[in-house]
């Protein structure tokens, strides 16, 4: 089933000839897969960020409850994988890695591995924000300065952020629509919620997110726009009126700060009072089940809906969904048409692969970064 009235990917955009690059890597935000790795990777995650200790205890616990282990780096080489096959498919057979910001492979090790390159990165995260772009690309940034000090070479480039892109947002929409079907399965008359999530950060990141001249609010305001997406896509396709509604999960921070709110639980008990009776909970700002999504949903907000009486489904990820991957390639196959200064259409209505000076700026002291337009020594 295709999302109604999208399209399939599947490589009808781009010609199939990955050059210059001659690997794609794939950047994650990683995870710990045991017990003990669990501290020493929330400690990684939350350096310099003045996280209180009894949070970290709190959020370890989570991994705990699965023996240590977050589904993120399984789900990562699944897509590492799917993303090779697809690659072949074309007619483009490329070595595609997995690198993490936070645990093994590091992405230093990475391209130390791949270098000189060119290597081609596609983040995990589609959206702009300092901690789902920037970030990474002062990983990025500290990789290269340290092949570089060891006298070392390398060309990195990414494919833009692709929140906006067709094969993400059609995905997520038919998996939507798939699971409010589900919902409405056997149970005709419900009143039903169509709850969308991501991640929250602080509202002074979320101001700074995108471009300076670009009025901030880059992550809050894609996410919504899509949020709205899908629920027009609901009301059309149940024939019941749906609202855009956008909750928030995994708030990490000192409590003094201000995260981006509601906070889904908080969010189902105000859906439980208004007299809903189904909620699917659509977890748009995430590419595949991680532990926000396993614990935050699938067990804090499920506990929570099953508590206040609601119904509870939680649509898929989009995962490892051959619409997806096909959207990927068709955007690394871009990437490097407008690298060899060849038509690019597919990168037309994203932001720029090679982010603008101070784009997501971040709240902290600069760091290097690549991928960028100031940094035009590492950009390919």
């Amino acid at each position: 089933m295709s999302a109604p009235g999208g399209r399939q990917g599947g490589g009808s955009y781009g010609c199939a000839v990955l050059a210059p690059y001659t690997s794609v890597v794939l950047l994650s935000f990683g995870g710990p897969e045991g017990r003990a790795e669990v501290m020493p990777f929330l400690e990684r995650v939350t350096a310099g960020r003045g996280v209180p200790p009894d949070r970290l205890a709190e959020v370890a616990e989570h991994y705990y409850q699965v023996d240590g282990v977050s589904p993120i780096n399984a789900q990562n080489r699944a897509l590492v994988a799917a993303l090779a096959a697809e690659f072949a498919r074309r007619g483009a057979p490329a070595t595609v890695r997995l690198a993490n910001r936070n645990s093994e492979p590091y992405v230093a090790d990475v391209l130390a591995e791949l270098a000189p390159g060119p290597v081609l990165v596609l983040l995990t995260s589609p959206y702009q924000s300092y901690s789902s772009c920037r970030q990474y690309r002062e990983d990025l940034g500290r990789a290269v300065g340290e092949l570089m000090a060891a006298r070392g070479q390398i060309e990195v480039a990414k494919v833009p952020p692709y929140a906006g892109h067709p094969a993400f947002r059609e995905t997520v929409t038919r998996l939507v629509v798939e699971t409010l079907d589900t919902a409405l399965d056997g149970h005709p008359s419900g009143r039903v919620a169509l709850v969308c999530v991501a991640h929250s950060i602080p509202t002074a990141a979320d101001a700074a997110s995108g471009p300076i001249d670009g009025g901030g609010h880059a992550y809050s305001r894609a996410l919504q726009d899509l949020a709205s997406e899908l629920a027009d896509a609901g009301s059309r396709h149940t024939g019941r009126q749906m609202s855009p509604d956008l909750a928030w999960c995994s708030r990490s921070g000192p409590p003094h700060i201000p995260w981006l709110e509601p906070d889904i639980l908080d969010r189902l008990d105000e859906l439980a009072e208004t007299g809903v009776d189904t909620v699917v909970v659509a977890p748009i700002g995430f590419v595949s089940d991680h532990m926000e999504v396993v614990y935050d949903l699938d067990t804090e907000a499920r506990e929570r809906a099953r508590d206040l009486g609601l119904r509870f489904f939680r649509a898929p990820t989009v995962g490892i969904d051959p619409q997806f991957v096909a959207g990927l390639v068709d955007l690394a196959l871009a990437r490097a048409s407008a690298a060899r200064g060849e038509a690019a259409d597919e990168l037309t209505d994203l932001p720029p692969a090679d982010c603008p000076t101070g784009c997501c700026a971040s709240l902290r002291p600069a760091m290097a970064t690549v991928c960028g337009i100031e940094v035009g020594a590492h950009v390919q």
